[in-house]
């Protein structure tokens, strides 16, 4: 398998799209269904290698796979090998996988001890898990690290609801916290919890299995405890870094695409914050068609200052779209502040855009000023390689709009999060291969 991509970029692209099932709805939802022994009917699931990992983990632990189609698959967890969960493949397998912390809290639930491996994942800065842990331990969890066999015990067998401040309102955290509540006794109570829209579809499909969960949308979720599950069928929404990410190419690369099935009303400010660079969108029904443009021009704030666009929590502005923002506004006719407050280190992919031709200053690890070229001057191709995800997709959009070949190096970081993305571009006449 080879392991780059090579781009010729700078050709204008045109056609449909479809944005994939969301990645981080998923790793969400198929935990949630080690939370029954009653078949679960789950579509529109991303065909991309976190997502498959889990699932393979899932059938690891014995939980019964069966894919239906493409994007379909039932799964029914009646018959879980708990002894699993102290193995060499699982420590391994859990530890290389960030979203196998997503399991703990449906286990725990149900069977009242997890152990879990300590996590790895992406180098996106601190992403701590403990959120996660203190939300565990709130609702009465006893943790107990073995450093000899670098797995965390965790005893679980009397949950009670209780309130619960979230430190932040991490999504994962709060996801986890919730699948560990619904099953618990009595009343929880999580204030600060994350309220993105991923969230509401797992509460959303945890009340359709029988929880009780009220607040939904909100950062107050109340949960009654109840004492079984049953099953249900659930549909991911399109992943919105995707659909945002499409907005990004159709301006750099100046082409004329429409992307499908956005469900619009999901999408919170995302399409605002690209037409305040000047990105003309429209809705055509649920899709969002994007005109080929020659310019854009990045607005200022009402005094005339320089527009910032700065990450929060739901519903800010996604940290997972600033790269592609900043990526964007690389060809704007105007000047832009990305302020990446959420995590350090996602900005460190800048040093292959300057090389591209970009004129951006770094200010620190978390600010980047970058001044439009106004489509004045072609970026140029050059080797690069990936950091992380969604670095990986900003260099790819940054490779497509520029003049000449780029490189693109470990593009597994890419795939984790963009299914058959080479394939889907070539569609819209990329010209994009494997080498």
């Amino acid at each position: 398998m080879t392991n780059a991509f090579e781009i010729i970029g700078g050709k204008p692209l045109k056609g449909e799209i479809v944005p994939q099932g969301a990645k981080n709805e998923a790793l969400q939802i198929l935990s949630a269904v080690l939370l029954t022994g009653e078949k679960m009917t789950i579509s529109n699931i991303p065909d991309i290698k976190d997502v498959n990992k889990l699932i393979e983990l899932l059938g690891d632990m014995g939980v019964k796979v069966e894919r239906l189609n493409g994007d379909t698959y039932t799964f029914q967890a009646d018959e879980i090998d708990l002894n699993f969960f102290e193995s060499d493949v699982f420590r391994q397998k859990g530890g290389s996988l960030r979203g196998s912390v997503m399991i703990v809290g449906p286990l725990l639930a149900r069977f009242g001890k997890a152990s879990i491996p300590k996590p790895g994942g992406d180098k996106i800065g601190r992403r701590r898990l403990d959120t996660h842990f203190l939300g565990f331990e709130k609702l009465g969890a006893r943790f107990d690290y073995n450093a000899d066999t670098g797995f965390y015990n965790v005893d679980a067998s009397n949950l009670q609801g209780t309130y619960i401040l979230l430190d932040e309102a991490s999504v994962t955290g709060t996801a986890n916290v919730v699948m560990a509540a619904v099953l618990s006794k009595g009343t929880t109570t999580i204030y600060n919890a994350a309220c993105e829209p991923y969230l509401q579809q797992l509460c959303k499909m945890l009340n359709r299995m029988g929880a009780k969960i009220s607040g939904i949308g909100s950062n107050l979720l109340t949960i009654e405890g109840v004492t079984e599950l049953g099953g249900t069928e659930h549909r991911m929404l399109p992943d919105m870094i995707e659909i945002g990410s499409f907005i990004g190419l159709a301006a750099m690369t100046g082409s004329e695409i429409t992307i499908k099935d956005v469900h619009y009303n999901e999408l919170g400010i995302i399409p605002d914050v690209f037409r305040r660079l000047g990105i003309k969108l429209e809705l055509r029904g649920d899709d969002i068609f994007i005109p080929a443009q020659e310019h854009y021009e990045i607005e200022t704030f009402i005094d005339g200052s320089i527009m910032t666009i700065a990450d929060a929590p739901w519903p800010g502005f996604t940290p997972d779209l600033l790269s592609i923002v900043l990526v964007v506004a690389i060809q704007a006719k105007g000047s832009v502040l990305i302020h990446q407050k959420m995590f350090e280190s996602r900005l460190f992919f800048v040093d292959k855009l300057l090389d591209m031709g970009a004129q951006i200053i770094l200010c620190d690890p978390h600010r980047a000023t970058v001044i439009g070229l106004d489509k004045q001057v072609q970026l140029r191709g050059i080797s690069m390689t990936s950091p992380d995800i969604r670095a990986g997709v900003s260099l790819l959009i940054a490779a497509l709009s520029a003049q000449g070949k780029s490189t693109i190096y470990n593009i597994e970081q890419i795939e984790r999060g963009y299914q058959h993305i080479d394939k889907r571009l070539q569609a819209l006449g990329a010209d994009i291969k494997r080498v």
